[in-house]
């Protein structure tokens, strides 16, 4: 008998899995909501620059289609699906347009959202609901409906002794988490889909899934721009003020350790950081992308 055979041990079968840390994207499917613009454009440009095919969603038909013709004017691959998320039955048929038209879904982006803000003694129901709409139930229903594939899909990598990590990012921000004044409704919706990115990452660790969170500070887009008179976005028919006084905006400045507004590339890398593999042992984490900005 051999010396070592004392030192032999039966050990669990493990899946066939080599870690290999890359930001190479190809071969993989995003779905990204709110690409028209702003942040949502700039995450489906950066993913795909990484190579991946992304379905486009945006309220607004001519933004995102635009997003889509930027795309494959850089050589990328993107659909585009625009459309209503808050709408009854409309997540469940984004994710399956996504599925038939590329095969798969590995990366799922829960961007879409704008703010609609008050005191609270003057936020009406509305108001209120629609904050809650838009940035936790659609990203839910977004969700519940692509669990059917991503299940069935891992259960069979899984038989076949295959790891196949995929990925969701829903974004929050800073006052989802530490509160900003005037936005009980936004805060809310936005602490919200934080409480689901946590569970999320208990129920889909089984299948392979890493859900985590952006939080955002101040970042350049319409939301923050300086307020005027015309400082508005069409919602649904609806136009609601958006922007920023001038003097908030340097404050803004000031608070911010970097002392500056944070760019929407800036913002993507965040995001693309949990679409990669070097985020494959991360999950049910919340990142403030913020300049060190906390309020």
């Amino acid at each position: 008998m051999p010396e070592n055979v004392s030192q032999i041990r039966t050990t669990p079968r493990r899946l066939c899995y080599t870690p290999i840390m890359t930001l190479d994207l190809k071969g993989r499917t995003a779905l990204v909501t709110g690409a028209g613009r702003g942040i949502g454009r700039a995450i489906a440009q950066k993913l795909a620059d990484a190579g991946a095919s992304v379905m486009l969603n945006d309220l607004d038909r001519d933004p995102v289609l635009e997003t889509g013709m930027l795309i494959d004017a850089a050589g990328g691959h993107a659909k585009a699906l625009p459309g209503d998320i808050t709408a009854a039955g409309f997540p469940e048929k984004l994710v399956n347009a996504t599925v038939t038209g590329f095969g798969s879904l590995d990366i799922i982006v829960n961007n879409a959202g704008y703010t609609w803000d008050s005191v609270i003694q003057k936020t009406t129901d509305e108001q209120f609901q629609a904050m809650l709409d838009i940035h936790m139930v659609a990203p839910f229903r977004i969700l519940r409906a692509a669990s059917e594939w991503i299940r069935a899909a891992a259960k069979k990598e899984i038989a076949e002794n295959r790891r196949v990590m995929r990925k969701v990012v829903n974004i929050t921000s800073i006052s989802g988490v530490d509160g900003i004044a005037g936005q009980s409704g936004y805060g809310s919706g936005k602490a919200g889909i934080v409480g689901l990115t946590k569970v999320l990452a208990k129920e889909w660790g089984r299948y392979n899934v890493n859900v985590n969170a952006v939080g955002f500070g101040f970042i350049e887009t319409r939301l923050v721009q300086p307020l005027s008179a015309d400082s508005e976005i069409d919602v649904k028919g609806r136009k609601i003020k958006v922007g920023v006084q001038p003097a908030a905006i340097e404050a803004m400045r000031q608070q911010c350790p970097l002392g500056r507004l944070g760019t929407t590339e800036e913002a993507a890398g965040a995001v693309f950081f949990f679409c990669s593999s070097l985020s494959d042992y991360v999950s049910g984490e919340v990142l403030i992308c913020s300049g060190g900005a906390r309020l």
